[in-house]
């Protein structure tokens, strides 16, 4: 699908890319990973022609269309609806040439909407929108409602419904809660194209991903398999170069000795220049460079406050009195409780938050808490409201007004700050290197509560396991907000779910909540007649005798009946379900044993890997055909029952 061919990259004063090539298989889910900073959204800008690196080094089919999402959708008096269902080129046009279409020319434009099934598109994009988050009510209201990070998704969702055949997607989990990002897992999952996401989410790369590409060192190297098959895979690699190069090493030693000792003598100097000149022809083996990642320091409270932490009884919290967001709230919280915070944006969490960090005062019930209780509080708008004009170093003096200078800038080392970064104005910091500098901070002075809110926003995969790393080493009481599943599950013991007006316990775990999530989604996403406004266009099928098109609409009703009259029986239909069950469970257990094979054959045997890789992508084919086969099955024998 994507093919890139001894690409150089210099931009901005640094090379990214040197003699770099890779080619990405069709239909491939693609994760590209690799430090902050490293070039990944760099590579995104040559892939989509808006940085020029020089001649044809990235090449595309011809007709292949590129989605990506680069920036919010504005804020437009067109409703969010209107908004994706305009993402969709082809159905917009046909849409807009029927305005003004001679009558000749509406059959043949008619007859393209039904091939392009442009009347279930409305169905399509609400599905989509309401995954994302979005309620019924909120489809249908203007965009100019909605704040940037909301006019993000709908961005998302358009590149979504669009669906190109090649999507670039930059960090999408970045503006999503929790329930957000795992609608989109499920449905990248299902992506029927080709799809490269930069991601630092291990849970997305895992679960959605078939192959991964890494970034380090200015190279490109596509691993086959998710992240966990990609870690164990390079390991390895490294593991087989280090044992090479010290073989390597000891021979060269071995023959430098020779020529050391016999280059002087006459009699020896023919065999001491033979192994001069092996010496010059052996290629040295290189390892790639240490990638370090600097630890998080969050140090845990001295002495433990008598339990309980926290107790909730019947309280009440909002910004206005009379007007509560969290009702009946009834918790109790101790000091080694690891509290995951569940719920859509907009449920209560941030409030929840602001509450336990005594920034909102209870306007009902009672909050026990121990006067002599610190609290830690990390929220996305600490970030946000930095002074781009200040400096970590000037930031650290404030916070130790009373340590010496030495001991300030050891402190900025030890958060990973190095003594070049320091005096660096916050706007040249990078996101990861603020998000880190003010994690250390609110963690200083050894809180007995950490409340983590999205910490992980800006942190590359290594940053996010040595903050897991610390979170695991704290003793104190932890409250954590993160759409990040893998740190949810690894750090969180007790779930609290934000719903309703209240905050109690979820009963379950990860992944009773995202079946909860994903089948909540599933049944919000339906859209039936009745529920679109009498202000928006119907669906094509039932406007095309209102446009002058009937012959059109009703013959594809006779086509609709007719294939109801004539079809298979329930029972070939629940025998042909059960035997695209069948084969879709032989083929994905085919799948995995290839999975198994190439994780083998990938660093010792280029082409088994070759063949591997040819079988994986027939097999995952014909697993996809009979997974369709699979669903058509079952819808239409829902259809005659």
């Amino acid at each position: 699908m994507l093919k890139i061919t001894n690409l150089t990259l210099n931009a901005w004063g640094r090379q990214f890319l040197e003699n770099a090539s890779v080619s990405l298989p069709p239909g491939a889910k693609v994760g590209l990973v690799g430090r902050n900073g490293i070039g990944k959204s760099t590579l995104f800008k040559v892939i989509l022609g808006e940085l020029v690196a020089g001649g044809d080094e990235v090449s595309l089919p011809k007709t292949a269309r590129i989605g990506s999402v680069d920036q919010e959708h504005p804020a437009t008096p067109v409703s969010v609806l209107e908004t994706i269902l305009e993402a969709d080129a082809e159905r917009h046009d046909l849409m807009t040439r029927l305005e003004t279409a001679e009558p000749e020319e509406m059959g043949e434009i008619w007859a393209r909407l039904i091939e392009i099934d442009a009347d279930a598109a409305p169905a399509r994009a609400a599905e989509i929108l309401v995954g994302l988050g979005f309620s019924q009510e909120d489809i249908h209201r203007p965009m100019a409602h909605f704040s940037g990070g909301w006019r993000m998704r709908v961005a998302l969702a358009a590149a979504l419904f669009a669906q190109p055949d090649m999507l670039l997607l930059d960090e999408p989990t970045n503006y999503l809660d929790l329930e957000g990002a795992l609608w989109l897992e499920a449905r990248l999952k299902k992506y029927p194209a080709t799809a490269l996401i930069i991601s630092h989410d291990r849970e997305m790369l895992n679960e959605v991903c078939t192959h991964i590409l890494h970034l380090s060192n200015r190279r490109l190297e596509l691993y086959t398999g998710n992240y966990d098959t990609f870690e164990k895979t390079r390991a390895e690699k490294l593991r087989l170069m280090e044992a090479n190069k010290a073989k390597q090493d000891a021979e060269r030693a071995h023959l430098q000795k020779f020529v050391d000792r016999f280059k002087a003598k006459a009699s020896k100097a023919t065999q001491a220049q033979s192994r001069v000149k092996k010496l010059e022809k052996m290629q040295r083996i290189e390892l790639p460079p240490e990638e370090r990642v600097a630890p998080f320091v969050l140090p845990s409270p001295e002495r433990p406050l008598p339990p309980p932490l926290i107790r909730l009884e019947k309280a009440s919290v909002g910004y206005e009195p009379g007007k509560a967001v969290l009702k009946h709230l009834n918790l109790r919280m101790d000091l080694d409780d690891r509290i995951g915070l569940l719920g859509v944006n907009g449920a209560g969490k941030s409030t929840f938050a602001k509450l336990i960090a005594k920034a909102l005062d209870i306007q009902a019930g009672e909050f026990h808490r121990d006067g002599k209780m610190r609290v830690g509080w990390f929220h996305q708008h600490q970030i946000e409201a930095m002074d781009p004009t200040d400096t970590p170093l000037e930031i650290i003096r404030r916070a130790m007004p009373d340590a010496s200078e030495n001991s300030r800038r050891s402190r900025l080392a030890q958060f990973g700050l190095p003594f070049e970064k320091q005096e660096t104005k916050v706007d040249s910091l990078s996101g990861g290197e603020r998000a880190r500098l003010l994690l250390n901070l609110v963690a200083m002075d050894a809180p007995h509560i950490l409340i983590l809110d999205e910490p992980t926003n800006h942190l590359d995969i290594d940053s996010r396991r040595a903050l897991l790393d610390a979170l695991n080493e704290y003793t104190g009481a932890v409250i954590l907000i993160t759409h990040d599943r893998s740190l949810m599950e690894l750090v969180a013991d007790r779930l609290w779910l934000a719903a309703d007006g209240t905050v109690k316990p979820f009963e379950g775990d990860m992944d009773d909540y995202a079946k909860f999530v994903l089948d909540r989604a599933k049944q919000a996403g339906v859209v039936r007649p009745a529920q679109l406004k009498p202000d928006e266009p119907e669906p094509a099928a039932q406007t095309a005798s209102d446009r002058g098109a009937p012959q059109a609409a009703n013959a594809r009703g006779a086509s609709d009946r007719g294939k109801k009259a004539t079809g298979p029986s329930p029972s070939t239909l629940r025998h042909a379900a059960r035997k695209a069950e069948e084969t879709m469970a032989r083929l994905a257990a085919e799948v995995a044993r290839i999975d198994d094979d190439l994780a083998q054959a990938a660093v010792s045997d280029p082409k088994a890997l070759e063949g591997l890789t040819r079988a994986r992508a027939k097999t995952q084919a014909d697993l996809d055909a009979a997974e369709a086969a699979w669903m058509q099955a079952e819808e239409a024998l829902a259809d005659a029952l």
